[in-house]
């Protein structure tokens, strides 16, 4: 029969944090599950917000038009489209990696690094068409 221990024994750790090292690829899978959540939360709040507001009258939705065509209102819009393609761009690597494709190493790397550049670009690209009309 096997002898009980007296005292907790101490289990070992995960080797994960020691052998792993931080690169923009763990950095972009990490923003994808981010702005999946914020796009989720911010963006059917915003949704929910705007049809309550058009079902409930002139001057619900009149409110809210006041908070959405607001500074902070264009900042949470602007978010929310970043946040799209940012999720849009690390969603398409996903499936490319999928597939089988992209572990090489520096081709890792290298997409990892243009997603977010390619989010910004894409984002800065359709405000500053959308705002031409007021500046």
């Amino acid at each position: 029969m096997a002898s009980a221990s007296n005292g907790p024994r101490s289990r070992p750790l995960s080797p994960h944090l020691s052998i792993w090292k931080w690169g923009p690829h763990m950095a972009i899978s990490i923003l994808h599950r981010v702005t999946g959540d914020g796009m989720a939360i911010v963006g059917a709040a915003s949704v929910v917000w705007w049809l309550v507001a058009a079902a409930s009258g002139k001057e619900a939705y009149d409110s809210f038009l006041g908070h959405a065509t607001s500074w902070y209102g264009y900042v949470v819009m602007i978010g929310l489209t970043w946040a799209f393609f940012q999720h849009l761009f690390s969603g398409l690597r996903h499936l490319v990696l999928d597939v089988g494709a992209g572990y090489e190493l520096k081709t890792n790397k290298s997409w990892s690094l243009l997603i977010p550049v390619a989010a910004i670009a894409v984002t800065a690209m359709i405000w500053f068409s959308i705002l031409a009309g007021k500046i």
